[in-house]
């Protein structure tokens, strides 16, 4: 990775505020400064780490504050659009000078040519140099972006902001699509950064072992961590035990100021019954039997008022307390009209040759509530087989047939409509089903109220994943197919949690495109698939050597 130059490096945003135009509130006063070194931006997804980067980049305008940015800046946005005819050296940025460096080997001295090439006479050979650090060196300047798969275009991407050298740099979820080897080339680029600042949003804990520090977003702030992110999880562990240890303490202070106020109420009451019933013996003048019972009623009532301040502060304390215990909401769901009889034929592939990727023919049968884990090299072709299966793209040659309800839930979340609610995108997809109860089941996918409201275009990237399968697993008529490309992307651990209790709950058949072996193992996959040439059936063990080997050449 380019060692950039700038000594004074720095990120600041001052009193930073930020707004949605539906009013959804995401800062309100943030005031944060980034120094040199590498930063990884961790928090629960919701919390505005990609809204706080494009914040940073400028992308996005602050409601109020401002951002200040030391230095030139790069930033590489959670989900990567390149236009596909573009060449490979346009999409680095660096075709003009390309060219102009050509024509003038060739003999065309126009002054135009030296202006475009400037002192930059290495172009080529610093972008082929970049794009093989990053294990890209095989595909040439002159392929389009067309050509590539889903993580060669992440890694396409990081080339060309490597290429400017800036000195500050955001990733936003710079592993999404990589598959092992690709990542470890990630991660060889995140350890030769030496100085100016790199800032991270990820999920992957490997990545975020490669930080210098942790920064933290949560309820709109944001808590330094030294270390990565075993130093993290070990510094939250021991937080958490305290602030349990404060919410037992507060809770008992509780209890025992609501026993003392209930023990000052009856001693009180105890005491003016005496009190009658003394008065009524000494037949006191009625004006010193006043004057004595508005001054025990002032004491009593001071007293009382003692204990339930005391009371009350307590409670206070118990909410304070509860306020810094971490409570991860699961998803729950039950879909009953997903279940697939075993013998039922759920999809057939006979001969099939897919118009992009490696396969050259393949055919495979699924039977019943199947859960099959799609795997293979980034440029395999797991997105363009799927895009196939769903009849979104037609093959070369063969046939690919469904024979149950189907859903689809592809890599970019596109089955949404921005300018519609959650609540409504789920109406779109369940007509005849009745607000009460797509309302209800939202709530179980973590939805509650006015969340169900929120527009879908202002959601972070896992709560359009949570949104976007509620609305996939609640269409009508229910999915006894489910086919998800690479959906742990842009997911936090508590979110990937969240997907595994989903997907338990889920009776169809599953076919999972995902380069996440740890997710995988976890859903319970019966059937693991290899995409190259062929597409043949291996094993877990299998799969890992292979997708962490690099390919030969």
């Amino acid at each position: 990775m380019a060692t950039p130059t700038a000594p004074t490096a720095a990120l600041t945003c001052s009193a930073l505020s930020f707004q949605w135009p539906d009013d959804t509130s995401v800062f309100d006063g943030l005031s944060l400064t980034i120094g040199r070194g590498r930063t990884g931006l961790v928090g629960t997804n919701g919390t505005g780490k990609s809204t706080l980067l494009r914040l940073l980049s400028g992308s996005l305008r602050p409601t109020r504050g401002s951002v200040t940015v030391s230095g030139s800046l790069a930033h590489l946005p959670q989900n990567i659009t390149l236009d596909t005819t573009l060449r490979v050296d346009d999409a680095l940025g660096i075709a003009e000078r390309r060219r102009a460096v050509r024509a003038i080997e060739a003999g065309d001295v126009s002054e135009e040519h030296f202006d475009t090439v400037g002192d930059d006479w290495d172009v080529e050979e610093r972008a082929l140099a970049t794009l093989g650090s990053l294990g890209l060196g095989g595909i040439g300047l002159d392929r389009t972006v067309g050509q590539l798969s889903g993580g060669e275009t992440v890694l396409l991407r990081l080339a060309a902001l490597l290429l400017e050298r800036p000195d500050v740099l955001l990733l936003d979820e710079p592993t999404n699509n990589l598959d092992r080897f690709a990542r470890r080339r990630l991660y060889e680029a995140v350890d030769s950064w030496r100085s100016g600042v790199l800032v991270v949003v990820s999920h992957d804990r490997e990545l975020l072992e490669r930080v210098d520090r942790i920064a933290e977003l949560r309820s709109g702030s944001v808590s330094w961590y030294g270390g990565g992110w075993s130093a993290y999880t070990e510094d939250l562990a021991t937080e958490q035990e305290a602030a349990g240890r404060t919410l037992r303490a507060a809770e008992a202070d509780v209890r025992r100021q609501k026993r003392e106020l209930e023990e000052a109420r009856v001693k009180l009451a105890r005491r003016q019954k005496q009190s009658k019933k003394l008065d009524a013996q000494r037949r006191a003048p009625r004006i010193v039997a006043g004057e004595k019972k508005r001054s025990a009623q002032e004491s009593a009532g001071r007293l009382r008022g003692l204990h339930e301040d005391r009371l009350h502060e307590a409670r206070e304390r118990r909410e304070e307390a509860e306020s810094a215990i971490r409570d991860d909401a699961e998803i729950r769901v039950s879909l009953p009209h997903t279940a697939v009889p075993a013998g039922r034929t759920v999809l057939t592939l006979d001969e099939l040759r897919p118009r992009y990727g490696r396969l050259a023919e393949g055919s495979l049968r699924v039977h019943g509530p199947e859960r099959i884990a799609l795997v293979g090299r980034n440029g395999a072709g797991k997105t363009t087989l799927l895009r196939t299966l769903t009849g979104e793209l037609a093959p070369l040659s063969g046939e690919a047939r469904t024979h149950v309800p189907l859903r689809f839930l592809p890599q970019r979340l596109d089955v949404l409509d921005d300018g519609l609610s959650v609540a409504a995108n789920v109406a779109r997809l369940a007509p005849g089903v009745t607000e009460n109860h797509i309302r209800a089941q939202l709530a179980r996918f973590l939805f509650k109220g006015a969340r169900a409201d929120q527009s879908a275009g202002t959601l972070s990237g896992g709560e359009r994943f949570r949104a976007a399968l509620a609305a996939m697993m609640l269409a009508a008529p229910a999915p006894q197919l489910l086919m998800l490309d690479e959906p742990t992307n842009n997911l936090d651990i508590a979110s990937v949690r969240q997907l595994t209790t989903a997907l338990e709950a889920y009776e169809g058949a599953l076919l999972i495109a995902s380069h996440d072996l740890l997710f995988l193992e976890s859903v319970g996959i019966t059937r693991w698939l290899l995409l190259g040439e062929d597409l043949r059936e291996s094993t877990a063990d299998e799969v890992r050597d292979l997708l962490e080997a690099p390919e030969p050449v």
